[in-house]
């Protein structure tokens, strides 16, 4: 694994097409650092579906419902009060300043019963101080956008390779996926009619085995964030790069809501509240196709959010606050066998193997597995020997080239969380550590290029 440094500045793939913002990849050597604005994708080319680049953490074909077309055609039919006539206006989100007082012991059902308190997080990092001439752990944070439990079985599938390899993960939950499509119009998205939605509203089925995944991962230990609700993109003229700060809380308040109030949403009586207030462990979330970070920053502060995993990317450097937020970008790393670099996301490695086409050659799924697995673990080497800078990748629940990338990452999972000095945590339990370094110890850690190993005996020794 290289590790040489270079100044080299990273080039800028095309950004502006017909078919929405590309995935990134960018020249430079494996330590390469200029901080050039990269661009990336939080989506799928779909299915040929209807000719558009629709971004989301779950196609039509693993949602639990059809095409994009047949989607479309809910939508207009939401539109025009042609589904469930629910209109209940959405719940907005306790103020963030509201504190959890100290456990007694006792389980406190929240509202309707969708949640409850049952005691801190078990199994949560402790963070602790960086002494003097010590070296940095290595953190790695696995994270999915999404996080629905659909036929494929991916949540339950990750959330054990999670406890099975002492990780634990980020589970970016669209909140939609907790609403029927029988009540679709409960959901008001910026900019569009009720009920409308660029995915696909899930089966009773997928609900309920969802909240089952959410319960467990919780318990062990993995964050549940947020993915919003209804992913639209760009080139929709009406997507999240381009709503305001108030459109962005209008639909954050909903997010909240979906999780807190699925009791009363879908009927269920058989099911046990969430052990958690979202109110409380909500701490941030990834928008859709990474658009709108700038106006979603304010809204996620003053809810009191401590990261946002929405930029377009970055070098893999330690992070820094964004307008009083922690921001966690996806990274590039070094492409296999290239001079190049690739975002640490799945839909960017699938666009550079078989581009809008996610059923690719089948006889090329082994290299385009080989070259994914390699690319995140060239990523991980670099830091490890190097700036120990965290490394953040990001992908989806999806069947894309055949599950070649959820393989890659379960290979990559089972390869460095348990190296000595390894910590993979959530984006929560990073912001905690985080927040217990010296400010000053963090911005000389912010100096180093990604593949520097310096003396640590003696660089961060005051």
């Amino acid at each position: 694994m290289p590790s040489t440094r270079t100044r080299t500045s990273p080039a800028q793939a095309d950004a502006g097409t017909t078919r929405g913002r590309r995935a990134h990849i960018a020249r430079g050597g494996p330590g390469a650092r200029r901080r050039a604005r990269a661009a990336a994708v939080c989506g799928v080319a779909a299915t040929g579906l209807a000719g558009l680049l629709v971004g989301g953490c779950q196609s039509p074909s693993t949602a639990g419902d059809t095409t994009a077309k047949d989607t479309a055609k809910g939508n207009a039919a939401a539109g025009a009060g042609e589904t469930a006539k629910a209109t209940r206006k959405p719940v907005p989100p306790t103020p963030a300043a509201r504190q959890t007082p100290p456990w007694d012991g006792k389980v406190r059902v929240i509202g309707d019963g969708s949640t409850s308190y049952t005691g801190p997080q078990p199994g949560q990092l402790k963070p602790e101080r960086l002494k003097p001439g010590e070296r940095p752990p290595q953190f790695v944070v696995f994270s999915w956008d999404g996080a629905l439990e659909n036929d494929d079985h991916f949540f339950s599938r990750f959330r054990k390779v999670a406890e099975e390899n002492d990780a634990h993960m980020t589970f970016f939950l669209s909140g939609i996926y907790l609403l029927p499509k029988a009540h679709r119009t409960l959901y008001h998205p910026p900019e569009h009619a009720p009920g409308s939605a660029a995915i696909d509203f899930p089966t009773d089925q997928h609900i309920r085995w969802t909240l089952e995944q959410l319960r467990e991962a919780w318990q062990d230990g993995d964050e549940i964030g947020t993915h919003f609700n209804g992913h639209f993109c760009d080139p929709d003229p009406g997507g999240g790069g381009t709503w305001t700060t108030a459109q962005w809380k209008q639909e954050i308040s909903q997010a909240y809501s979906f999780v807190q109030n699925w009791k009363t949403n879908t009927g269920f009586k058989d099911i046990p509240p969430l052990p958690f207030d979202y109110r409380e462990e909500l701490a941030g979330g990834r928008a859709p196709c990474l658009e709108g970070q700038k106006n979603l920053l304010p809204a996620a502060r003053s809810l009191g959010w401590r990261y946002d995993a929405s930029s377009p990317g970055d070098f893999q450097i330690w992070p820094a606050k964004k307008d009083g937020v922690w921001d966690f970008p996806l990274q590039l790393v070094p492409y296999p066998g290239k001079d190049v670099q690739v975002l640490s996301m799945d839909f960017n490695f699938l666009y550079n193997q078989s581009g809008d086409e996610t059923e690719g050659d089948p006889a090329r799924y082994p290299a385009w597995e080989r070259e994914t697995r390699e690319g995140y673990l060239n990523g991980f080497e670099r830091v490890y020997n190097g700036s120990r800078a965290p490394l953040f990748v990001g992908n989806h629940f999806e069947t894309w080239n055949g599950t070649i990338y959820m393989q890659a990452v379960e290979d990559v999972v089972k390869s460095v969380c348990t190296r000595k000095e390894v910590r993979c945590v959530s984006f929560r339990e990073l912001c905690d550590w985080l927040d217990a370094q010296d400010p000053e110890v963090l911005a000389r850690l912010r100096t180093l290029d990604p593949a520097e190993a310096p003396d640590w005996k003696t660089f961060l020794r005051k």
